[in-house]
């Protein structure tokens, strides 16, 4: 799933009032802002993605760490950021986006994660503030093989299965996507952790008021993909 864009800023006293004033007012004032003063990525959407896969590439045929000049990379953003991908990835400690996206130094990604990769209140939040604060053309949702919090979805539809404290609520977010492949060819964990990852990626371009008006205008594109732990590789989902 794949919706195109660009990039959006505004003032953080104006993000701060819109998030105030409810959604459906944001979404519009958002909408009839011109470009903050103060810088944002010039990177496109194409160029975002074109990186994203460049470097993943770079971490499967090269997966050696590279020296990175770190004290130099937080000198130079210090004062500002500008990241030109989101990525909505699990919590799972094998899938960190800055490596598995060939090792991109601070200040490039601004990464929400959370058990199943999940557009959870926070997640939709911060997703919001990197596409219309921060001017980021591109949002990834990045699911991965054999994915703790899918299984445990997945075991609730075969095994009726419950769970305690918050992950029963957090794993019943996933549940629909399991329920919706159960039975289909091919293994039951990895087809959710598919659909899951395409279902996110469709609440995040259309439940999200804001996020929704800058995919209409053409300004962020939504993708989904999943991540393959043995190989290492990123697969983009349609």
């Amino acid at each position: 799933m794949c919706i195109a864009c660009q990039n959006l800023a505004l003032p953080r006293r104006s993000f701060l009032a819109l998030a105030a004033s409810g959604a459906a007012a944001a979404a519009t004032a958002f909408s009839g802002q011109a470009l903050a003063a103060g810088a944002t990525t010039s990177v496109t959407a194409d160029e975002a993605l074109a990186r994203l896969k460049s470097g993943n590439e770079k971490f499967v045929s090269a997966p050696q760490l590279c020296a990175a000049d770190l004290a130099k990379q937080r000198g130079a953003i210090a004062k500002a950021q500008t990241p030109w991908a989101s990525i909505v990835g699990c919590a799972d400690s094998r899938t960190p986006p800055e490596l598995v996206f060939g090792g991109t130094g601070l200040g490039e990604l601004f990464v929400a994660r959370n058990a199943g990769n999940m557009a959870d209140t926070a997640t939709m939040g911060t997703i919001e503030y990197g596409a219309a604060e921060l001017g980021i053309p591109l949002i990834l949702v990045l699911g991965h093989q054999r994915c703790g919090a899918v299984a445990a979805a997945c075991s609730v539809v075969e095994k009726h299965a419950k769970f305690p404290g918050s992950i029963g609520p957090m794993v019943a977010a996933i549940v629909p996507a399991a329920r919706a492949v159960h039975g289909k060819p091919g293994d039951f964990v990895e087809n959710a952790v598919r659909e899951s990852a395409r279902r996110t990626a469709v609440k995040v371009a259309t439940d999200s008021k804001i996020v929704a008006g800058l995919v209409k205008a053409k300004k962020v594109k939504v993708l989904a993909a999943c991540y393959d732990l043995d190989s290492g590789r990123v697969e983009y989902l349609t």
